[in-house]
């Protein structure tokens, strides 16, 4: 897994594309929560559930149908968001989601039960360049942590980062030539 750190790229990078008009800061640190939230699952190694069980970690909870559940129940508080339903929901989707597809670049894990409950098989990208994060968070002050915040500057932040930076130029020159 990315660190917690690391997941909430997605959220803001889509933020700066999408801009403050259509994703309000509530509804921007709601999908940085979102994007956290599939990892509480790590709570299974403590209750005793095997990594690999559809309740352990990697499983349920990086589905598409928990990231669809979560920005389901979250878009009902759209007018809080100060979103509409649809902007909600697929910030939201999106923003969950992206937990388990960045989950799928490590290096490490059992992979991720993307089709849950329709199917427990596990999944992991062909390209898994991004190192994975040591669950124990003592570790991350170590020398192993520092090559893992290495990993995800380089796969995940740069990527996003330019991604956002070209979106945003596109819209401004689109925006200045009509």
């Amino acid at each position: 897994m990315p660190t917690p750190l690391s997941h909430a790229a997605v959220p803001i990078a889509a933020r700066i594309v999408l801009g403050e008009r259509l994703v309000s800061n509530r509804l921007l640190w709601t999908g940085v929560a979102g994007s956290i939230l599939p990892d509480l699952d790590v709570v299974a190694f403590t209750l005793g559930i095997p990594y690999d069980h559809p309740l352990g970690h990697r499983g349920f909870t990086h589905s598409v149908f928990f990231a669809a559940s979560v920005a389901l129940l979250a878009a009902t508080c759209f007018r809080k968001l100060q979103a509409t339903f649809a902007i909600a929901f697929l910030f939201i989707f999106v923003s969950v989601a992206s937990h388990g597809v960045l989950d799928a670049f490590t290096s490490g894990g059992k992979g991720i039960a993307f089709l849950w409950p329709f199917y427990d098989g596990r999944y992991f990208a062909r390209f898994r360049p991004i190192i994975v994060a040591p669950i124990e968070p003592s570790l991350f002050f170590t020398k192993t942590g520092i090559y893992v915040l290495y990993s995800e500057l380089l796969w995940i932040w740069i990527p996003g980062s330019l991604a956002a930076l070209a979106a945003t130029l596109w819209k401004r020159r689109r925006s200045s030539s009509g």
